[in-house]
């Protein structure tokens, strides 16, 4: 009899050294991935490595590899290959599955590995019960088939775990799909729709507000569908001057008006692995800006009016509404942080005030028409990531899919348990056996134990 021969093309695709080699080369590239910083300027890879190879990143898209059509492509062939190879041997799975195990001959259980053979005091049939109630009262339902040289009982558990390291390969597709949903190469050459899903990055000023990203690579505007507020931002620093934690207040806003997040709270503090997510939208803390200019804000204690204002150093400014004057006269900074700030202020009434505060200390002025409440502190820009990824949620069932199965496939086996009852010599025998298609040291310690039992019970 002649088998059938296989397609070439779908034996290639089966093969397990297709898999390991496609998965030795995503493991290759993702350490590249890792290794060369991702979605930065072109300037910034030119500086690092000069521009012939910054130029040639670029060429092949190691500056962006994740969305990159070679890695898409490796993606998709790894997953064509285990769904094929999962096609090929899940037949045999279920085949394996719907055996008649009934049908097996004595001779083979007297072979098994793991058996043992007792001798009951009771006629046959009494012994056929005394086993199958037993094996039942164990969690070990029995079906049984009467042979030439006695009867056959079989009981099994965890056939299904067999299926164990077909949904590890499911899931590992479920990951991808949702990689290949939130990628934005995906959402902007494929579905025609960049704002789909996409990463990109805003520096956003203290007090300005937003309704745009800029995409990495190609810093097209991306059109958020609402605005974004940073309210204030401040930053603390190390001994030696290096930055130690920096965090901003945002703001949503819908139709001008803010919205009320999940917290309850209009205003989010965003910091660093603390990212604030608005309408499937994630905005994660990744850097800052600082300037030479200065926010300040003032409040004439006496009639109540306030202004909050973006200054330059050096340039006397005149609020008409507050009835004074004020300017910065001179700053004292340690590194890029300026650390007091010199005030001139005046309300045109007896000499002007010059003092230094601290950079966003509050300081009140007692001048001859009124009181004022004046807050100075160095302007920066919070930067923003920006990532919109549809298919996070596919991702996450996936990583939960993975543990499921190969907790599955690791730890659980199917177990097989014959008990063969026939007379020999006179006498009621039991021949039980057993097989189990992973852990068998532990199977054979449940196998010995449930003997034992059934020894004891019946002696």
């Amino acid at each position: 009899m002649t088998t059938k021969k296989k397609n070439p093309l779908w034996a290639f695709f089966a093969s397990v050294q297709l898999a390991l080699f496609l998965l030795f080369v995503l493991a290759g590239t993702s350490i590249l991935g890792t290794v060369v910083p991702q979605n930065k300027p072109l300037a910034i890879y030119a500086q690092q490595y000069g521009h012939n190879m910054a130029n040639l990143l670029q060429l092949l898209d190691i500056i962006d590899m994740y969305n990159s059509w070679w890695f898409l492509t490796l993606l998709c062939l790894f997953c064509l290959n285990l769904i094929i190879c999962s096609l090929e041997r899940i037949p045999n799975v279920i085949r394996l599955l719907k055996k008649d195990d009934l049908a097996t001959d004595s001779a083979r259980l007297r072979k098994m590995p793991i058996r043992e053979t007792l001798t009951l005091s009771q006629p046959i049939d009494q012994g056929i019960e005394s086993v199958a109630g037993f094996l039942s009262s164990k969690g070990w339902k029995s079906s049984q088939r009467k042979k030439d040289d006695g009867v056959l009982l079989f009981s099994q558990k965890g056939g299904w775990t067999r299926f164990g390291v077909y949904i590890v390969h499911l899931s590992i597709l479920v990951i991808f799909l949702g990689a290949l949903i939130g990628s934005s190469a995906v959402a902007k050459k494929i579905l025609r729709k960049p704002d789909f899903a996409f990463k990109g990055s805003v520096m956003l000023p203290e007090t300005q507000d937003t309704d745009v990203i800029y995409a990495f690579q190609t810093s097209e505007k991306i059109d958020l569908g609402f605005t974004v507020r940073c309210d204030f931002f401040t930053i603390e620093y190390y001994a030696n001057g290096m930055p130690k934690t920096y965090l901003s207040k945002v703001t949503v806003l819908e139709d001008g008006k803010p919205v009320t997040l999940k917290d309850g709270e209009t205003v989010h503090l965003l910091e660093v692995n603390k990212p604030l997510t608005y309408k499937g939208i994630t905005f994660y803390q990744s850097s800052y800006q600082p300037y030479q200019d200065f926010l300040v804000r003032l409040t004439n204690k006496k009639t109540g009016v306030s202004m909050t204002k973006i200054i330059p150093a050096g340039k006397q400014m005149n609020w008409q509404e507050g009835g004074a004057e004020y300017g910065i006269l001179n700053k004292k900074a340690f590194g890029e942080s300026v650390q007091q700030i010199k005030i001139w202020f005046t309300d045109r009434q007896a000499e002007p005030s010059t003092f230094w505060v601290n950079n966003a200390q509050e300081a009140i002025i007692k001048r001859p028409s009124a009181e004022y409440s004046m807050t100075v502190k160095q302007l920066y820009a919070t930067g923003l990531q920006v990532t919109k990824d549809p298919g996070v949620w596919f991702v996450y069932v996936g990583c939960g899919m993975m543990l499921i199965g190969l907790y599955i496939a690791f730890f659980m086996s199917h177990r097989k348990i014959y008990a063969f009852i026939h007379e020999e010599d006179g006498q009621t025998t039991v021949l039980f056996a057993g097989s189990a298609h992973k852990n068998k040291v532990g199977f054979e310690k449940t196998f010995t134990g449930l003997v034992d039992s059934f020894r004891k019970k019946t002696a």
